[in-house]
């Protein structure tokens, strides 16, 4: 294992590719971050769809983006926090058996 790979596991050494991204994407978090940011964060990962799922409601999403991406990125919004929180295993994390990679639902 790599020292970076450790460090970035451990939640340290991130501060500057963090920084380096949203400058390189123009995204400014100062105030936290919605659907203006997300379209931003779309317009820089244009090889990805990003995908926000309203908490773990599988069928409600809060931005769909890049339609004709077969990457995909998939984010849960919790609105108790108001955090997005990445979703690594989608099938896990939303208690179902299939997904639909056309549209994204179960």
């Amino acid at each position: 294992m790599t020292q970076k790979y450790t460090l970035y596991r451990d939640g340290k050494g991130l501060k500057k590719p963090v920084q380096d991204f949203l400058c390189a994407s123009g995204v400014n978090l100062t105030n936290g971050g919605g659907l203006n940011e997300l379209e931003q964060f779309q317009n820089y990962l244009s090889d990805y769809k990003i995908i926000v799922y309203d908490g773990l409601s599988p069928n409600r999403f809060i931005f769909k983006g890049n339609y004709l991406s077969n990457k995909k990125l998939y984010l849960l919004y919790d609105a108790d926090s108001g955090h997005y929180i990445v979703i690594t295993y989608l099938k896990a994390a939303m208690a179902k058996r299939c997904i639909c990679n056309a549209c994204d639902t179960f």
